[in-house]
């Protein structure tokens, strides 16, 4: 066995070796010059500057004043566009796999970042809302400022409307960085790509889960432990799971699905319904309906033969 620095030379070739047969499996270029992925650490501190350029005062620096604000943002919206161009550029350039000249893909991502940005202050005003149904779905809630700065809920879903606007740009891994982040922090994984309309509250949110192609109305309340899931994974010819297809819940306006329950597949959860604790839906239900595990039971029961 190989010590010192002969060690270290052969696992550094043994691990180049390994990269080589990797990249060559992919059918990637083998040598780009320089980084060909979008960097985790740059998205990550880019999404704390975006969270402090919203919300100034409560997510931005300590020492912060109210004087400063405007000067604090557009400062920051300068230093975060530069840094966004750069790393939407890495993207577009793994996305096209070198179809375009680099120049030519600095400016399709200085155009997607100038769109992005230009959304800042819409998605200020819908975050508003998103806290105000936390403050008021919640009877342990202080104050509107507790539930910006402390609740995961909260955190949760502000990561996933920055995420979801990079996804809508065509940017699905710098969203998934984004959406990651929060799910590490929170224990809520939402999809980038699920659609999520206004007011929308997680209480607690400890193992949320809320699947791609998920579409939540406006008003919805979801507890703990809620799963918004496919049922099955549909396959092509040639046995891989197909990409993209319909497969997670509709959740109409003003529903409220309390702790542990999971609702599989397509299907529609209609306006205004209740959904009880630790209920397990595959089915549609209408709108105004009160779900609780004693009605799926009695409804399963009706349909197996006596």
């Amino acid at each position: 066995m190989p010590s010192g620095k002969r060690l270290v030379d052969k696992i550094t070739a043994e691990l180049r070796q390994a990269r080589h047969d990797w990249r060559q499996r992919q059918g990637r270029e083998l040598d780009l010059g320089s980084r060909e992925l979008p960097s985790h650490q740059a998205i990550h501190q880019t999404l704390d500057t975006l969270c402090a350029i919203l919300f100034p005062m409560r997510l931005g620096p300590p020492d912060l004043t109210k004087e400063r604000e405007d000067q604090f943002v557009a400062y920051m919206l300068g230093n975060v566009e530069c840094e966004l161009v750069s790393q939407v550029a890495l993207e577009l350039q793994y996305l096209d796999r070198g179809q375009q000249d680099l120049d030519a893909l600095r400016d399709r991502a200085r155009g997607l970042v100038s769109k992005l940005l230009v959304q800042l202050p819409a998605l200020r005003r819908q975050l508003d809302e998103d806290v105000l149904a936390a403050y008021h779905g919640d009877p342990a809630a202080t104050c509107v400022d507790e539930v910006l700065i402390s609740y995961p809920g909260i955190e949760a879903i502000i990561h996933h409307r920055i995420a979801h606007g990079f996804y809508r740009a065509g940017l699905p891994m710098i969203a998934r960085i984004i959406s990651e982040k929060a799910h590490s922090a929170t224990g809520i994984d939402i999809h980038p790509g699920a659609t999520i309309g206004r007011s929308f509250f997680i209480d607690h949110g400890t193992g949320v889960v809320v699947g791609e192609t998920a579409i939540l109305g406006d008003r919805v309340r979801i507890y703990q432990n809620v799963t918004l899931g496919a049922v099955r994974f549909n396959e092509d010819e040639t046995g891989a799971l197909t990409k993209g297809e319909p497969r997670h819940p509709i959740v109409e306006d003003d529903v409220v699905i309390y702790a542990g329950a999971t609702i599989l597949g397509r299907i529609t959860i209609g306006r205004g319904s209740v959904i009880g604790g630790n209920v397990w839906l595959t089915r549609s239900v209408p709108p105004e309906s009160q779900v609780s595990q004693a009605s799926v039971k009695q409804v399963t029961d009706s349909v197996l033969p006596g």
